[in-house]
């Protein structure tokens, strides 16, 4: 098959950890062919198809160069047996408008995973709340008002855009509301809008990071420890990321969300769960395969690559 990721430039990827190059890894072992692009690279012209400027690469399996390009031409979307739209957010007006572009690709016959309406559809953070029963007490809202109020009953709250990532943006405040504010007014003072919820101290214990393949739950998690005095978890923050085992609790809701999703044209989300309670829905470009895989026996890149395969083999999404 020939695959295109639509992804951040090559020449930035940490392959010893980053996602995107293992699904390449993976799909090259299997005789796959490999291309690539930027959102930058697409183009759609009157009366023509949507295509882009992309580049074949063979992966070199050493880790300077890891790649060598082999072709570079312009091609339509449709011309690939599936695009994998693998680019990091910001999920700003750009990458809205590459996902309008991706989706005239699916009507001219491209297979775009994951779906660009479903990417639309389910902004990370804000698509939590679509189950109230998985998550904690959350805010969303402009007003600065109405966070103090949330505050004033919560007492110890977290609050971050929500266009953030990385724990970009990411402020805990306390019982004594030091800096509410002034952290506030940092995030737009009421010009954008801002999640809010309340602090969970399982945090602790790790942000797990649980894939869902094609409706399915990964049997393993990463839980991502803070580094000490640090709210954020995430390893772009400096967190440590340990493999351990699907909870009951955790697989529970995996399966949940994942069933829901799924049909949805979400063949991959990663959920983030601090104790029992969900507090972001990833579909952008979950990541955390690399550290599972280094860490178990759990071979994430397989599980998706053969729920890839499976997915071409059905009837595209009408």
């Amino acid at each position: 098959m020939n695959l295109l990721f639509v992804a951040d430039p090559l020449e930035g990827f940490q392959i010893h950890k980053d996602t995107t190059f293992t699904m390449m890894r993976e799909a090259q072992q299997r005789g796959h062919r490999i291309a690539f692009c930027q959102d930058r690279d697409l183009s759609w012209q009157k009366g023509g198809v949507v295509h882009a400027w992309v580049r074949f690469i063979e992966l070199t399996g050493n880790a300077d160069p890891w790649f060598r390009q082999t072709n570079h031409a312009a091609h339509a979307l449709s011309d690939f047996d599936a695009v994998l739209m693998r680019k990091d957010p910001p999920f700003d007006a750009e990458y809205i408008h590459a996902t309008h572009l991706l989706q005239q690709a699916e009507r001219e016959g491209a297979r775009v995973f994951n779906s660009p309406q479903a990417l639309r559809d389910h902004p990370e953070k804000l698509a939590v709340m679509e189950w109230p029963q998985f998550v904690g007490p959350t805010l969303v809202t402009r007003s600065p008002e109405a966070i103090r109020q949330f505050h004033r009953v919560h007492q110890d709250i977290i609050v971050k855009p929500l266009d953030g990532m990385g724990g970009e943006g990411v402020f805990r405040v306390r019982a004594d509301g030091l800096n509410l504010t002034s952290i506030i007014e940092s995030l737009g003072g009421g010009a954008q809008t801002l999640m809010v919820q309340k602090f969970l101290p399982e945090i602790s214990e790790g942000d797990k990071r649980v894939l869902i393949i094609a409706g399915r739950p990964v049997p393993y998690c990463l839980a991502r420890i803070a580094q000490e005095g640090e709210v954020r978890a995430n390893l772009a923050s400096g967190g440590t990321g340990i493999a351990q085992p699907l909870t009951d609790n955790d697989r529970d809701i995996a399966e949940q969300i994942g069933a829901a999703l799924a049909p949805r044209g979400l063949l991959l989300i990663g959920l983030d769960i601090i104790g029992t309670r969900v507090t972001e829905i990833n579909v952008t470009s979950p990541t955390c395969f690399r550290e599972i895989q280094d860490q178990t026996d759990c071979n994430v890149a397989a599980l998706f690559v053969d729920a890839l395969e499976r997915a071409l083999k059905q009837p595209a999404r009408t």
